[in-house]
């Protein structure tokens, strides 16, 4: 019975965070119209607790959940290391957007629409891909790792190689 209740809070709180990010850029877009003043105060305002009161702690609770999900069925594939890097892209976008949201209600601050169509297309590519994986358990084929990568140890040793080569 708790895994049918960790799905269902991860499932809701993925459909409140992508529902969040798709909305932020169009607030942001709001920006462009309005100038200065009261108006822009109060969409800056808005735009900022929706994302710090609702989307930011969606997240949390997305991934968090996912987290416990992962411990309870022991979900340890290829595809789902995919799923992980999707959902790491997801997170580099949802942060990106947090510091959009501070830096376009700047005085001189801007959003132009080529903004909201690219940051639209990108976080709708990552939520399908992300859908996708998890329906589809795609086969993954491991055979392009080098053979040190699945060795105790191996992921060190070749961090060491690179770090003496960067370091003078």
């Amino acid at each position: 019975m708790i895994l049918v209740w960790a799905k269902s809070l991860h499932i809701a709180a993925l459909v409140v965070w992508a529902a969040g990010l798709l909305t932020l850029p169009v607030l942001m877009a709001q920006r462009e119209a309005l100038g200065h003043g009261r108006e822009l105060d109060r969409l800056h305002a808005f735009t900022r607790f929706a994302y710090i009161v609702v989307i930011s702690p969606a997240a949390f609770v997305a991934v968090g959940s996912g987290t416990a999900l992962v411990l309870l069925r022991e979900v340890f594939t290829p595809w789902f290391a995919v799923k992980l890097l999707l959902v790491g892209a997801l997170v580099a976008v949802h942060v990106r957007l947090g510091l959009l949201v501070l830096a376009v209600f700047d005085e001189e601050g801007h959003f132009r629409l080529w903004r909201l169509v690219l940051a639209t297309v990108l976080i709708s590519a990552i939520l399908v891909g992300i859908l996708w994986v998890v329906l589809a358990k795609p086969v993954v084929p491991l055979d392009w790792i080098p053979r040190f990568a699945f060795e105790p140890g191996g992921l060190g040793r070749a961090g060491d190689d690179v770090i003496r080569r960067l370091t003078p």
